[in-house]
């Protein structure tokens, strides 16, 4: 093996000319890892010539990897980046597994209808029996096919009443992350963005008359706003459209995206009405992925009772041999998620879900208030609805430095924490962002407000503004 010569030679072949990109476009192997016989570099943006060793594969791709971010200080993702050594044993064991061929592997596909039917019961669904739901790819796609449905709800219900349905559109905030708007873009629906103020800092009811109508397919509420992780209020939301339909008849459902939200109110607010609870929610997503605790990427959509999905977005598709239903944009996904969740659930139960999930608002919530007690910030909330924060630049503080900066500064030691502008009508606010999730603790937490402390003590300090040239959003929602 170690005397391959010919058949593990990477050199490309003399008629193929190299790309000029202005940069090295050779990946260069560490001599110490040459192994007699191989070429000791790779092309970067061109199928080798030939083979090598699956040592020196997985090495350079190994190297090249360790370039990223530590995930565990990655404060900017709410996507989770640890799982316990038997998650590991059992991704690599179904990792080969396709969720859509439910005929060869029923197994799995008998899981996922059992984890959907957790979480309905878990969202107080009237009966779980007659909910429906699916896995999808993480929940972007749990949103648009929630999106689909009330589309295609609005339009069946107009074509019935002999009215035209070449005008619908979907009121959300406009701090809604941005797979709404794809929705919105992709399927021809009109978005209107009711603004976030520094009065009305979320979606709340407030002023919904003005931008619900006829062609109104359904309001969108976030539980756990991406900008801020606040929830906005499904029931006050949901009383105001009850009495816009006493005023006008409309009826207009509710989609509630849960995308982190979804898998902690019912473990840390469990007295909070946002879920099926409020009869005018049609259909709840969430992000299993982020504090679901399972690795990307997987989501789940439930609907309140099968009549809220229409059938005939169901297709009943023919696959190797067996008949199944299919309601997904996805055809061929991995199921091995799904099996990790189910993992999860067995594993943790309710009472293992609320301790995770309270030690991750116990240290968001020291961490807000240590940051509150920092004369250079203002919180803008405080962690105890989804464990994450942001916070402000107090007025008046410096001239020498911006938040853009503070993130830079804390690069150097190793944490991930945006900054961005807040959305539209706010775009003046710049705030920054920690996303608490499990395997950050209380003693790294310590770690983090020191670093903070020790970069605005450095910030502060400094005797003419730093330059802003250059200075980039920390993320795109």
């Amino acid at each position: 093996m170690w005397g391959m010569t010919n058949s593990s030679d990477t050199s490309t072949p003399a008629d193929v000319p190299a790309a000029s990109t202005g940069v090295s476009d050779r990946n260069q192997l560490n001599p110490l890892f040459a192994r007699s016989g191989e070429a000791t570099d790779f092309p970067l943006n061109r199928l080798p010539g030939s083979e090598s060793l699956p040592e020196t594969a997985y090495q350079i791709v190994h190297d090249e990897a360790m370039l990223d971010g530590n995930s565990r200080l990655n404060l900017a993702t709410f996507v989770g980046t640890w799982m316990d050594p038997h998650a590991d044993r059992l991704y690599s064991e179904s990792a080969d597994k396709n969720m859509i061929d439910k005929d060869e592997y029923p197994q799995t596909a008998a899981i996922e209808t059992r984890c959907w039917k957790m979480i309905a019961s878990l969202w107080n669904a009237p009966d779980a029996e007659r909910a429906i739901g699916t896995s999808t790819i993480g929940s972007s796609e749990a949103c648009m096919l929630g999106g689909l449905a009330l589309k295609r709800r609005w339009q069946q219900a107009r074509r019935a009443a002999g009215k035209p349905t070449d005008k619908p559109n979907l009121v959300l905030s406009s701090a809604v992350q941005v797979c709404w708007e794809k929705f919105c873009n992709y399927w021809d629906v009109e978005p209107r963005f009711v603004p976030i103020t520094d009065e009305h800092r979320c979606l709340d009811g407030s002023d919904l008359d003005k931008y619900v109508d006829e062609n109104t397919i359904g309001v969108v509420a976030i539980m756990g706003v991406t900008y801020t992780g606040v929830y906005e209020p499904v029931a006050k939301i949901a009383a105001a459209l009850d009495r816009i339909q006493e005023s006008t008849g409309l009826d207009i459902p509710i989609h509630v995206d849960g995308a982190s939200g979804g898998m902690i109110a019912p473990f840390l607010q469990p007295d909070l009405s946002w879920d099926f609870r409020v009869p005018r929610v049609a259909s709840i997503s969430t992000s299993a992925h982020k504090y679901g605790l399972v690795y990307p990427g997987l989501g789940w959509v439930v609907w309140r009772t099968v009549d809220d999905l229409p059938s005939d977005l169901v297709f009943d598709v023919t696959y190797l041999g067996g008949h199944m239903p299919s309601f997904a944009l996805n055809f061929s996904r991995p199921g091995a998620q799904v099996l990790l969740q189910y993992y999860l659930f067995l594993r943790l139960g309710f009472d293992g879900y609320y301790r995770v999930q309270k030690a991750s608002q116990d240290v968001a919530v020291y961490l807000a208030g240590e940051i509150a007690k920092m004369p250079a910030f203002d919180l803008w909330n405080d962690g105890t609805d989804i464990p994450v924060f942001a916070w402000q630049l107090t007025k008046g503080h410096t001239d020498k430095w911006n938040l853009y900066h503070l993130s830079e500064r804390l690069r150097l030691k190793g944490w991930l924490i945006p900054a961005y502008p807040m959305p539209d009508d706010l775009t003046d606010i710049v705030v920054q962002r920690i996303v608490v999730r499990n395997g950050l603790s209380r003693s790294l937490a310590e770690s983090l407000v020191q670093d903070i402390a020790d970069a605005v003590a450095y910030l502060d300090a400094l005797e003419a503004p730093m330059p802003t040239e250059g200075l980039t959003s920390g993320f795109t929602h």
